[in-house]
């Protein structure tokens, strides 16, 4: 018996053996990053330069959303042996500031958001002129390629309205309201656009002031008031969803509160049937893609997308796929 076992244990250390080498030999680069990341624990997992990138993003203060594009990119700078800097205004001539300051600051990479892309055009071209490569994230997507950038990540706008518009099609139903939160953001009108463009029953839209959520609850009641026939309420960013939800209870509506985005709160409306759905653009892979793929770029001259976006959304979330995506909000990577 005793030999026997020798027997089986020498069989099976070889064919352990042949397994990892097969790995080894198919697995390539990719199996010995994932190995070093493993055993990095927090620390770099690459021996390249500690380059420095900037995200210069279009976020007002306290949106959570940015919290876990940010998530993602700390992630991802760590694993790359990249220093990661991080500076916002929903202003777009500030914004644009932000970006010179990163020019200025000769940062090895820039990543940047194109909410209004207008006023965001000669601030890249200036870091395009200065030999910085940059990647556009989370919107600006028609932009991006004509300003120059190597690729843009997130979702397509028009693509996840339309989404929405087939859900709400699903779902029966008449009449939709879109409350856009912040004016000249091109992403929020191709959202509504889009749901308008595949939605057969009839929308409107609603542009609130979304710094102020106690005026953003008055307006949405205000409007569920006046027309008893809105039969859901589409709101374009997950803080939004619960300010809806109060403004849907005041008004004595019976409207089904939907919204883009994931948060903690937004799972957990989801799950008790407080919400409908929720579209998921995973604004985690959005920063750490970005980062990825500018140390890509640098390390390898790699560029992913071939000249078209590289999609993260949309993914329509429900009741039902609610409880398996909470534990991930609640650590802020969805």
């Amino acid at each position: 018996m005793a030999r026997f076992r020798t027997w089986v244990g020498i069989a099976l250390a070889g064919a352990l053996s042949v397994s990892l080498a097969a790995c080894s030999s198919t697995g390539g680069k990719r199996a010995e990053d994932a190995r070093k990341a493993a055993a990095a624990q927090g620390r770099a997992a690459v021996n390249t330069p500690r380059w420095t990138f900037a995200m210069i993003t279009h976020s007002g203060d306290g949106d959570t959303f940015w919290d876990i594009v940010q998530n993602g990119a700390k992630q991802a700078a760590v694993k790359d042996n990249i220093n990661f800097l991080y500076s916002h205004d929903d202003e777009a001539q500030q914004q644009a500031q932000l970006v010179d300051a990163a020019v200025d600051k000769k940062v090895d990479g820039i990543i940047v958001t194109l909410a209004k892309p207008d006023a965001m055009k000669a601030a890249v071209a200036r870091a395009e002129k200065a030999g910085i490569p940059v990647i556009t994230v989370n919107s600006g997507s028609e932009e991006s390629k004509a300003f120059g950038a190597l690729t843009h990540i997130g979702q397509d706008e028009t693509i996840a309205g339309e989404a929405v518009g087939d859900e709400l099609n699903k779902r029966g139903k008449k009449k939709a309201l879109c409350v856009l939160h912040e004016q000249g953001n091109v992403g929020h009108e191709q959202r509504c656009d889009g749901v308008a463009k595949t939605f057969r029953g009839t929308l409107s839209k609603l542009y609130v002031n979304g710094t102020n959520m106690p005026d953003v609850q008055s307006a949405i009641g205000a409007k569920l008031q006046a027309d008893r026939s809105i039969d859901s309420v589409v709101t374009l960013g997950a803080p939004f969803a619960d300010t809806a939800v109060k403004a849907r209870t005041d008004a004595g509506s019976k409207a089904e509160i939907d919204t883009f985005d994931l948060n903690p709160r937004v799972a957990a409306a989801l799950e008790d049937g407080t919400l409908g759905f929720a579209v998921d653009q995973q604004p985690y892979l959005q920063g750490y893609e970005a980062v990825d793929l500018l140390w890509l770029y640098k390390y390898n001259d790699d560029v992913l997308g071939g000249g078209k976006p590289v999609l993260t959304g949309p993914q329509i979330v429900t009741k039902e796929q609610a409880a398996e995506l909470a534990e991930y909000t609640k650590r802020g990577t969805r």
